[in-house]
């Protein structure tokens, strides 16, 4: 007997997802408010981005999948010649060239588009092979790899670099890369490591990475945001001091509330009950995301749901880490909860990709 499809795949929305993402929305309206010093203009502001990614990520959502696949080499290509304006035209602010600048209307940052394409990218190129990929397709993905993060380097912003770089390099993983090929990898990371010691890392980069391993040794300079950060979580205890009532962040101890160090300001007032809770809420957005890359039906949907996903978790794991000073720190704001209108509207379009491939896929009717 035939039946319709369902309500909510006819117009091509995740219910759960949908859900998921609200919550946490709904959570960073809360500590946004108290980590921002309780100012209305800044949560309006987050509001307003927050409602653009969420028409965008329902306007991508409408698309096929095999469209996207369509245009992703014109993306890349166009991604690659944003990357080259920054680095000759780009807008200077805090010793790095990021940003482009519209006249008379807004300021952008590429690298952040680059976190949607290059995964894009990548499932494109493998998703017309055989899997595994040879050494020779598994090459030419690394080179397609490369030059956006080079370029990103080249800004310099070396956080973004290598969580775009990861985004992709999780789609060759998915793609079934062989044993081989990733303990090559993995012998060939040290001296790669020395390599960018030495002739790739800016003065400030290299002490942060020293600073992470001995926060004390500067604790009023270098050191300050790893041990502030430290002691708003510590104070924060099982249940937290209350909403509004965090004082490392409002006595303007903890630098960058706002956004990389939010979890921070959660912590205090929450506690560790309120960290646990929101962790649950971003396992719960993983285990949707990775439900629907199995359901995907072919190479490309697969491949590009998987690395959205797990780039997703790599965001998530790489923000408390460098917080609680398990990582180093390296300017990766909090997923959904963070301050930032691009970020926001990029993560969001990510969730319209995920929406897209879920929805679009070939119904079974039961029964």
């Amino acid at each position: 007997m035939h039946r319709r499809q369902p309500f909510w795949q006819r117009i091509h929305v995740d219910p759960w997802l949908l859900l998921l993402i609200l919550v946490l929305a709904t959570v960073a309206g809360f500590v946004l408010y108290s980590a921002s010093g309780r100012s209305t203009a800044m949560l309006y502001r987050q509001g307003a981005a927050f409602a653009v990614g969420l028409a965008v990520m329902l306007t991508i959502a409408q698309f096929q999948p095999r469209f996207m696949q369509r245009w992703t080499p014109l993306a890349y290509l166009g991604g690659l010649m944003l990357l080259v304006a920054v680095l000759v035209v780009g807008t200077e602010a805090k010793g790095a060239q990021r940003w482009l600048t519209i006249p008379g209307m807004m300021r952008f940052q590429p690298s952040e588009v680059m976190k949607l394409i290059m995964p894009m990218s990548v499932a494109w190129y493998l998703g017309r092979r055989t899997l595994p990929p040879s050494f020779k397709y598994v090459f030419i993905s690394l080179l397609i790899i490369g030059l956006p993060v080079l370029l990103i380097l080249k800004q310099p912003d070396l956080g973004t670099s290598l969580l775009i770089g990861a985004s992709g390099v999780f789609a060759l993983l998915l793609a079934g890369l062989r044993w081989r090929y990733i303990l090559g990898a993995l012998v060939a990371l040290v001296p790669a490591a020395l390599a960018m010691w030495f002739f790739v890392l800016h003065g400030y980069q290299k002490r942060r990475v020293l600073t992470f391993l001995n926060p004390e040794s500067d604790p009023l300079g270098a050191g300050w945001n790893i041990i502030q950060s430290k002691a708003a979580i510590g104070s924060g205890g099982i249940y937290g001091k209350g909403w509004l009532q965090g004082t490392q962040s409002h006595l303007d101890f903890l630098p960058e509330g706002h956004t990389d160090f939010i979890i921070a300001v959660l912590a205090e007032e929450f506690g560790l009950v309120g960290v646990c809770l929101l962790i649950c809420v971003y396992l719960l957005v993983i285990a949707r995301g990775l439900y629907i890359t199995l359901q995907a039906q072919d190479s490309f949907s697969k491949l590009l749901a998987g690395s959205i996903t797990l780039t997703f978790f790599v965001y998530v794991f790489v923000n408390i880490g460098m917080v609680s000073g398990l990582l180093p720190v390296v300017g990766v704001p909090l997923p959904l909860i963070s301050y930032g209108g691009t970020s926001l509207v990029t993560l969001l379009s990510g969730f319209g990709i995920l929406m897209s491939i879920h929805t679009h896929r070939k119904w079974m009717p039961q029964g």
